[in-house]
């Protein structure tokens, strides 16, 4: 296997004490508004209809200030191994774990948002140097998008998922992975299928928790589950994204507030997990708080709520229409994501579906919510997928 190139640096995450002690004061200065107008004497996911519940970001908020310590995520970002690589102008923050075994197989996992690198933090070590001997393994990739995390700022336009899928390319082949296998989910999984049809060459195939289907699609022929699905999607896009339309035409007005207040950043994300998950009550039903504010304090100390943001105006229904993925692709649709796409409609956009699972239990965050599942689910698809090569 060739050796990374001198263009990758290593990297080491540390925030001040200063930072940390500004981020308790900003906490404990917080003005709050006054409770939601809806019934709270039960729990259940009506509780959520009006957004974050002022009790639950009370909770939070307070743990966060007394409780929690970011400390211990840095340390495990260094157990991983951290880097930086400039490409196209930008710098690149990246997770790299390599595997012990000679014959492990390079796999690129990139995030979405609200999430971050944080989104792949407990499955790592797993996918690398698996327990069991029989298990695959693999050299694993996490990168930081453009405006997320320790990757740098976009100063002008362009980094929109075509942009980053190239530069994953470029990545991967400075590690010395001239082929690799890659997995997203949510953004993720735009910039995977990008990947996937406009670089077979150097990828061997796909794993993604999202699918979008290309225009002309139309309910003939699905079953009344995948109508269903469908139906659920539609509802999504007509009545629960305002924040996407938010980020994708104003990300500048929203990111004021995301870096200037955590109260803000942490309820406009945690309301995200709590949506997206799948769970009645609360997102911490399945998800560790710490690692919520894991992700949360990333984008703090990063300043990142508002570049974060603007992958939105780069690329929000941008997918084109005429792409089509032909290397071998298994996808995965967990019951309680908020996109859900009908195994018809997929095979329009990918050509070569070797495995296809819609599990009993996971939403849009699965490798925190089900690691265990997820892991197993992501080691059997991709081993479709190298099965398919041969």
């Amino acid at each position: 296997m060739p050796r990374p190139t001198s263009d990758v640096q290593a990297f080491q995450a540390h925030a001040t004490d200063a930072d940390l002690d500004d981020l308790r004061a900003r906490l404990a200065a917080a003005r709050l508004p006054e409770a939601e107008t809806v019934c709270r004497a039960a729990p259940g996911s009506h509780r959520w209809e009006q957004g974050v519940p002022l009790a639950d970001l009370v909770d939070v908020v307070n743990y966060w200030r007394t409780g929690y310590n970011w400390r211990p995520f840095e340390e495990r970002l260094s157990r991983i191994g951290q880097f930086r690589t400039t490409i196209d102008g930008l710098g690149i923050h990246f997770l790299h774990r390599r595997s012990a075994r000679a014959n492990a197989t390079p796999l690129l996992l990139t995030h979405g948002w609200p999430d971050s690198i944080v989104r792949f933090i407990d499955v790592v070590d797993e996918l690398a140097d698996p327990e069991d001997a029989a298990a695959p393994a693999f050299h694993v990739v996490v990168p930081s998008l453009p405006g997320f995390g320790y990757s740098d700022k976009p100063a002008t336009t362009g980094w929109g998922t075509e942009k980053i899928a190239a530069a994953w390319v470029e990545l991967m082949g400075r590690l010395g992975y001239s082929r690799f296998a890659a997995h997203g989910g949510d953004w993720g999984g735009n910039i995977t299928t990008v990947l996937g049809g406009r670089f077979p060459a150097h990828v061997l195939g796909i794993h993604t928790t999202f699918a979008e289907a290309p225009p002309g699609v139309t309910m003939d022929g699905l079953t009344e589950a995948e109508r269903t699905w469908a139906e659920e999607t539609r509802d999504f896009w007509l009545h629960r994204a305002a924040y996407a339309k938010q980020q994708a035409t104003r990300p500048q007005t929203i990111g004021y507030s995301l870096v200037d207040s955590p109260v803000g950043l942490l309820a406009w994300i945690l309301d995200k997990f709590a949506e997206w998950s799948d769970t009645e009550d609360s997102p911490f039903e399945s998800i560790s708080i710490d690692r919520v504010l894991d992700d949360v304090t990333l984008y703090w100390l990063t300043r990142s709520g508002a570049s974060a943001a603007r992958i939105y105006y780069e690329s929000h229904n941008s997918l084109d229409p005429g792409l089509r993925v032909d290397v071998p692709s298994a996808l995965t649709m967990y019951p309680r994501d908020v996109e859900k796409c009908p195994r018809p409609w997929a095979q329009e956009r990918y050509r070569r579906i070797v495995r296809w699972r819609e599990p009993e239990s996971g939403g849009h965050f699965p490798s925190l919510e089900v690691p265990g599942y997820f892991v197993k689910d992501l080691r059997e698809g991709l081993a479709a997928v190298l099965a398919a090569l041969r």
